[in-house]
């Protein structure tokens, strides 16, 4: 401050016939001192001075005054905290004090309704919890401990901080206070929740000396090792200690506190500063009360103002003596017996008072007085009588010797990294397939993950809800992604599909075998007996029955759902007809063989038994034509079914016209049932209508349980059913009626004689 009103001073264009001078006093961080001291600069002893500042070594509150037209004008540098400038804003606003501070960051002082007469050159502490918002979304911090300073600079900072993570998936697992008056129980209870959280990102927004404390408990319980290990906490720090060397150098602190990320103060360089500093010299300031203390401590010898000659000390006709505001206030200090020589000199001293490279809140105070330069400067400058010193500085460009504006950015921009970004969450993200479910009680950031259930998926990590996948798409195994749905249909390659082939394929074999043999034995009494040409017919039919039932395997097509159930219709109306009309034969033979029953067979005989099996069948056929060119089956995709795959099926068209071919197998096989259950106790040794009535029965039973079985059927085991249904019903034809026969012809071939098959 004194360097910059130095310099102001031997600015000839800035202040032309103005010269600035200072006072400074100590408020050692104490409110009630700040403010007597900033009322004892307002109302005190303003003879002396042109211009008076308030500052101190540790929280400086700096009041030039400057005499304009033989008037002082008062105005207050500080204080440091915000507490303390709310306070002297407060109760120098009536007075029209300005007061600027270099340091007090509280959002609540941008009020201008509230403190019009309230400046600084430092910015908001909302610009910094908004940075350190950013920094927790950026790196996923979601959850985070918090420890700030019972004032108004951490209750308004961590609010802010609150109001910036709303809604990000940031959350506060813990909100400790610490009071300076009570530093050391707070300091305690802090670091034992630390200790127990499981936030491994701890937000401080306190005073490096409260810092301190805090971090010092924690190096107490490492060692200790009470509850368990607190080295592995990422802290971020406000700037009120984020670049501390007290702190961040101590390697006792260091281990607890060996991450530390935080915003800093800008800072800058002020050039010609160092040199100043380096040049300092009790002989040059013997009045200076804080020289002299830093002289006795810097070097151990006391510069006693009597050591010094009157005739060495410079006069300036502007500037002031330096003292404190009471010299009785100055703590004892330990004087060394020894006096300074007055060589000694801070030219090759290298300590953090020398330390120029880190200039933020200096840098700060600089501005300030710049500040206060230029306000006055536009205040000489106004030509109405409504200018005051508050409405010149609100709105002015500070321009240093530097040349740099004070609206800079308020914080340095640095890029920075990680090794390994730290992790510091409640719940770990749901991965891609999950999604988030709140815990009851808990905040948002601690969840439970979730499965999607079928046919939903979430491919990014950490999703709300889990999304529905398109009608022809299916979720796949991890719900990651929705893929095509898999085409569910009866194939060959499948093991149900290669079973009914090799079933069917089998029927096809054994029916061809029974055909030969009946072939190469027509001549035989056996098989003219029971009418050689309708047995051949009948096993043409079966054979047909055989192989339609592997045209309802395979893919569905146009051609394939109408096809298949025509072949099946016609064919077991074929096969049916046969066994019909052989009954019937059966009857008019021994009907005839009563008195006046002659003419019977004339009705019966070949030719009439071929062409009643051909009308028979021609029934079916014109149904089975009436249904495929009105309604005809048709391939459909079902999507109804909720599951992985597309169900492909022949969809029936008309159920009437399925009905009615169904319904007309089932009137032949229930009169051809009726008919031989009539003939089954006919005088004949080998009397076929017993096999017809036992083949009747189980292909009725067989399709009377097909149709609850069709109907309650998934997918591909509908047409499996079918399929089932018409290899039982043919095998029961086959072996019903053929098995005996075939029994015989090659294992008793003595009773292959029209004796034996005449006997009664």
């Amino acid at each position: 401050m004194v360097f910059a009103v130095e310099e102001i001073n031997r600015n000839n264009t800035l202040l032309p016939g103005v010269k600035l001078g200072y006072r400074i006093l100590d408020s050692c961080f104490l409110y009630p001192w700040a403010l007597q001291g900033a009322m004892s600069l307002v109302g005190g002893d303003t003879h002396s001075c042109n211009l008076t500042a308030f500052a101190g070594p540790i929280e400086s509150n700096e009041q030039p005054v400057v005499r304009a037209g033989g008037l002082p004008v008062p105005m207050i540098i500080g204080a440091a905290s915000s507490t303390t400038s709310i306070m002297m804003s407060s109760t120098l606003g009536p007075l029209y004090v300005p007061v600027i501070s270099y340091l007090a960051s509280c959002p609540c002082l941008s009020d201008r309704l509230k403190y019009p007469n309230f400046f600084r050159t430092i910015p908001s502490d909302v610009y910094q919890a908004w940075a350190m918002a950013q920094l927790a979304i950026r790196f996923h911090w979601t959850w985070i401990g918090a420890v700030v300073a019972n004032n108004d600079y951490g209750q308004l900072a961590i609010q802010v901080f609150q109001k910036e993570i709303f809604g990000k998936g940031v959350c506060l697992e813990f909100i400790e206070t610490i009071k300076r008056e009570t530093i050391v129980t707070d300091a305690k209870r802090a670091a034992l929740t630390i200790q127990a959280s499981t936030a491994r990102v701890i937000l401080i927004f306190c005073w490096y000396t409260e810092v301190k404390k805090l971090l010092l408990e924690l190096v107490k319980r490492n060692v200790g090792r009470q509850h368990g290990n607190v080295t592995d906490r990422q802290f971020l720090a406000s700037e009120a200690w984020s670049t501390s060397d007290d702190l961040l150098q101590d390697q006792t602190i260091s281990k607890v506190a060996n991450g530390v990320l935080g915003v800093a103060i800008r800072s800058s360089t002020i050039p010609g500063f160092e040199n100043y500093l380096r040049s300092l010299h009790p002989i040059r300031r013997p009045n200076d009360v804080f020289l002299r203390e830093f002289w006795q401590k810097e070097f151990g010898c006391s510069p006693l103002s009597s050591y010094f000659s009157s005739s060495l000390i410079p006069r300036s006709d502007y500037l002031t003596n330096v003292s404190a505001s009471s010299t009785d206030n100055i703590p004892p200090q330990k004087i060394s017996p020894s006096l300074c020589s007055g060589t000694e000199s801070l030219e090759n001293v290298e300590n953090h008072f020398t330390d120029t490279s880190q200039l933020r809140v200096a840098y700060n105070v600089y501005l300030a007085v710049y500040a206060a330069a230029h306000a006055l400067h536009s205040l000489l400058s106004c030509n109405t009588h409504t200018c005051t010193f508050q409405k010149n500085i609100k709105h002015i460009e500070v321009k240093t010797s530097i040349n740099v504006p004070s609206y800079n950015s308020p914080y340095n921009s640095q890029r920075f990294f990680f090794v390994k970004v730290p992790f510091s969450v409640c719940s770990e993200s749901c991965p891609p397939g999950t999604r988030k479910a709140n815990r009851k009680g808990e905040p948002l950031c601690c969840f439970d993950c979730i499965p999607c259930i079928e046919g939903e998926i979430s491919n990014e990590t950490g999703s709300l809800n889990c999304e529905g996948c398109p009608s022809e798409f299916w979720s796949n195994v991890e719900r990651t992604a929705c893929v095509p749905r898999q085409l569910d249909f009866l194939s060959f390659n499948e093991t149900l599909g290669i079973t009914l082939t090799t079933v069917a394929a089998s029927g096809v074999v054994v029916t061809t075998a029974v055909f030969v043999l009946f072939f190469c034995n027509r001549q035989t009494p056996m098989v003219r007996a029971n009418n050689s040409e309708l047995s051949f017919l009948l096993l043409l039919s079966l054979k047909l029955c055989f192989l339609c039932s592997l045209v309802f395997i395979g893919r569905p097509s146009v051609w394939s759902c109408r096809f298949q159930q025509a072949a099946f219709g016609i064919s077991f109306a074929l096969c049916v007809s046969c066994l019909l009309v052989k009954t019937l034969v059966v009857l008019a033979v021994f009907r005839s063989a009563r008195p006046g029953a002659e003419t019977l067979m004339k009705w019966f005989g070949p030719v009439q038994q071929r062409g009643s099996v051909f009308l028979f069948t021609c029934i079916q056929v014109i149904i089975c034509a009436t249904w495929l060119s009105i309604s005809p089956p048709v391939p459909r995709r079902d999507l109804g079914f909720q599951g992985s795959k597309v169900r492909l099926e022949c969809a029936m068209g008309s159920l009437v016209g399925f009905s009615l071919v169904l319904g007309y197998i089932g009137l032949l096989a229930c009169t051809c049932l009726l008919l031989a259950f009539l003939a089954r106790n006919l005088p004949d040794n080998f009397n076929e209508a017993k096999l017809i009535t036992f083949s009747m029965l189980i292909f009725c039973a067989v399709w009377v349980a097909f149709v609850p079985a069709y109907i309650s059927s998934p997918g591909k085991y509908v047409v499996a059913v079918e399929i089932f249904s018409i290899l039982a019903s043919s095998y029961g034809l086959l072996l019903c009626i053929f098995a005996p026969k075939c029994f015989i012809i090659l294992l008793r071939p003595e009773k292959n004689t029209k004796k034996q098959l005449m006997a009664r």
